[in-house]
């Protein structure tokens, strides 16, 4: 019989992954998801909103520009000063609190809204992560979020990554997040009515090797694969990603748009 996975032990390697790189290089080109998930959300002047796993804050000023009190979170904490920056830069007053998804430091219905962008998917134990946010958000309530879907384009990547430098076993794929039969399995009956749309973000760089190029250096899951993988499976998953890449581009061969399928999930909390 194999031993039960160390989720606590995935866990930390993951927060090394994410703090590697710089994350905000890419995040700050999601910002327009973090908009549309706040108006989905229909938030509210004066609303406690509550943005986890975070990032760089792309949600989290989202509601802020709306007149929401927000308390960012994350559990890489260079992050969460990134977020903070950016908030300064708009005048913007947000708490910022380091935290891990898995156990919110904040009492039982403290919020309004919990939002997450392409955040809480990750976290290891899905059933515990969605316990939280709905934990923490009062009868009523929202929880919405951003998550990947299996077979957009960042569901592929991942598939990519995960041939040549296969995940831990035993842990369920941050991806699944992305479904309506798991969104209803982790929430149950916290939820009142789970709202699930499909849409589309959209890459935009100037060719599949730029592509590479931006998340090899700065997106901590492929920057860590690259600097795992020997030179020759190095070789192989930038082969794979071109080869991805390529086949989903819209653009044509003078430039790079591969539209990546998303749900914007609205829960409403019972």
């Amino acid at each position: 019989m194999n031993a039960p996975t160390d989720l606590n032990a995935v866990k930390a390697r993951q927060q090394t992954a994410w703090a590697s790189g710089d994350y905000a290089v890419v995040g700050t080109t999601l910002q327009i998801v973090g908009e549309q998930l706040a108006e989905a959300c229909d938030l509210r002047w004066d609303e406690n909103v509550l943005d986890v796993a975070a990032g760089n804050g792309n949600a989290t000023l989202a509601a802020a520009r709306r007149g929401c009190k927000v308390i960012s979170t994350d559990y890489v904490a260079t992050l969460l000063e990134r977020g903070a920056e950016r908030a300064r830069a708009e005048g913007l007053e947000v708490r910022f609190q380091a935290a891990d998804a898995e156990a919110l430091p904040f009492a039982d219905a403290s919020f309004d809204a919990v939002l997450s962008t392409f955040g809480v998917m990750f976290a290891p134990d899905h059933g515990k992560a969605a316990s939280e946010l709905a934990r923490v958000c009062r009868p009523g309530g929202r929880i919405g979020m951003a998550n990947w879907t299996p077979d957009g384009f960042i569901g592929q990547l991942f598939k990519t990554l995960g041939r040549l430098l296969p995940p831990p076993t035993g842990v369920q794929s941050p991806s699944l997040w992305g479904t309506e039969a798991h969104l209803r399995s982790i929430f149950g009956t916290a939820a009142v009515g789970i709202s699930v749309t499909p849409r589309h973000f959209n890459f935009r760089y100037r060719s599949a090797a730029h592509f590479i190029e931006v998340f090899r250096t700065w997106y901590g899951p492929v920057h860590k694969a690259f600097a795992a993988l020997p030179d020759d499976k190095s070789r192989a998953l930038e082969a794979d990603m071109t080869a991805l890449l390529n086949g989903l581009n819209r653009a044509g061969p003078g430039s790079l748009v591969v539209p990546s399928e998303y749900v914007e999930v609205v829960i409403t909390r019972r």
